[in-house]
């Protein structure tokens, strides 16, 4: 059975205040904000993983969304966490991301990854959607306006 973006959604994986021009440390604070409540076998090997994919293959920034992830072992279901920086943070080549989307990812559910991180791209595409997040108030809001699109 696919999984649905739906169950990705947690309030208490998003941070709606990341302060750090550097992509590491905001990919850090997600992943620990994450490891909190997901089980993550080796946080820092996963962030560590994660770093290392940026660093071959930098994740694109459109509209100042990023979605960095791992596929990996480390991870038993995809996880996702959430960061959302004011000011932007510099990702890969192009531009600063504001809404930042780390996923990571067992092997065996690529196929799942690739539905939910298209229904996520679809959704952010939507500047009412994007505009919306990125004025949320609480963690609870920002997932409900996720949960919910432009309704």
């Amino acid at each position: 059975m696919a999984i649905a973006l739906a169950d990705l959604l947690d309030p208490k994986h998003v941070d709606l205040d990341l302060r750090t021009r550097a992509p590491e440390t905001a990919l850090g604070k997600i992943v620990h904000l994450l490891a909190a409540d997901e089980p993550i076998e080796d946080p820092e090997k996963f962030l560590q993983q994660l770093l290392s994919r940026e660093r071959e293959s930098p994740s694109a920034v459109e509209d100042g969304v990023a979605f960095p992830h791992a596929r990996t072992d480390l991870v038993k279901k995809i996880v996702l966490g959430i960061g959302r920086s004011r000011a932007g943070i510099p990702f890969g080549k192009r531009g600063r991301a504001r809404l930042i989307f780390v996923i990571g990812v067992p092997q065996r559910l690529v196929n799942d990854y690739l539905i939910c991180v298209g229904a996520l791209a679809r959704l952010l595409k939507d500047d009412v959607v994007r505009n919306r997040l990125l004025n949320a108030d609480t963690p609870e809001q920002f997932i409900e306006i996720l949960r919910t699109g432009t309704e």
